[in-house]
């Protein structure tokens, strides 16, 4: 029983590959008749697909929040109440060029923090004059 399983599987076998021989020569002839470009594009096309959602998924977002930060930090005023990068909270008393002067606890401390180490500009809401935001 044995010897007819294994006869018929090589009866297959042969006849498939004389069929594959056959249809060889045929694709061989089909794959010479292919533009190059073609080829070159269908070579190339999983990397540029693979850029584009690069592209999509992390540089575009990191470009957008990069311009948000530098907008933020173009708009700053005197009186705003920011937060730095080291988490000190104060308000800005004045401004120059890459320098920012803050004043900084109970006491109203002076400091001067550089002005890409702010980290975000604090909506507060004064609901009268002699609150004090420090």
């Amino acid at each position: 029983m044995l010897e007819k399983l294994l006869g018929i599987g090589a009866a297959v076998a042969e006849s498939a590959a004389t069929g594959a021989a056959a249809a060889g020569t045929d694709a061989a002839a089909q794959e010479a008749a292919v533009n190059p470009i073609v080829s070159l594009l269908f070579t190339f096309a999983p990397l540029i697909l693979i850029f584009v959602i690069f592209w999509f998924m992390m540089i575009r977002p990191q470009r957008k929040k990069d311009k948000q930060v530098k907008e933020m930090l173009n708009n700053l005023k005197a009186g705003d109440r920011i937060c730095t990068i080291g988490g000190i909270y104060g308000t800005i008393t004045g401004i120059q060029d890459d320098t920012i002067r803050l004043s900084v606890g109970k006491n109203n401390m002076e400091m001067v923090v550089a002005r890409w180490a702010i980290r975000s500009v604090e909506e507060v809401k004064i609901e009268n004059d002699a609150q004090d935001l420090n």
